[in-house]
């Protein structure tokens, strides 16, 4: 309804079904069609698979992981599928259906970082945005999906909000923090900062990687 205006056919059935009648008035409908969205944004981490649940419960935390795991494709340190190639799938299925222009607003990798001789070498995190904004270009130069723009999932490592743990880190700039809260809180700037910075300058032109 927020793409097009309108309440789908399915739903209203679902309504009716449950008896339930909508107090339309005069001129909602004028004000629903006005009031859509200019474009969609959404996450992207990671894929599942279906399969047949023989059990009749729900899988998962809170049914947030109801998928099954992919057996063909990598998987990080925490069990998330890497799935580039699910990115482009899912821009093209996004604007198939709603035609509207698309923004990932978030996208990145839960790694439990190193630091060796003070550095962070974090290449699997690289390797892993870089697959995934490869596979974006393709949906753009090759499908003519309009990409509006891309933003990691985040800059500096904090709490994942999946688990309620700091050492899955995500970010380009290592905090010194564990995950009972104690460290130094000292900021390192990882490999990934670098490259993500030359990535940014370049818009997406220089994924190469060149150790400094």
């Amino acid at each position: 309804m927020q793409c097009r205006g309108y309440y789908p056919n399915y739903k209203l059935k679902e309504l009716e079904r449950q008896n339930i009648t909508l107090p339309v008035l005069p001129g909602d409908a004028e004000i629903l069609k006005e009031g859509t969205v200019d474009f969609i944004s959404f996450s992207y981490y990671m894929t599942h698979v279906c399969g047949r649940n023989t059990k009749g419960i729900l899988r998962g935390l809170n049914g947030l992981d109801t998928g099954y795991k992919n057996p063909h494709i990598e998987r990080s340190e925490w069990g998330w599928g890497i799935d580039p190639k699910g990115l482009r799938y899912a821009l093209n299925y996004l604007y198939d259906r709603y035609q509207l222009p698309l923004m990932i607003v978030e996208n990145g990798l839960g790694a439990a970082d190193t630091i060796v001789d003070g550095k962070i070498h974090d290449d699997y995190r690289i390797d892993y945005i870089r697959q995934h904004i490869i596979e974006m270009e393709k949906a753009i130069d090759l499908d003519g999906v309009p990409v509006m723009g891309y933003t990691s999932w985040g800059p500096i490592d904090l709490i994942s909000a999946s688990t309620g743990e700091m050492s899955k880190r995500y970010g380009f700039i290592y905090v010194d923090l564990d995950d009972e809260g104690n460290g130094s809180r000292q900021r390192i700037k990882k490999d990934s900062f670098a490259w993500y910075k030359q990535v940014i300058a370049t818009n997406g032109e220089d994924l190469d990687w060149k150790e400094e």
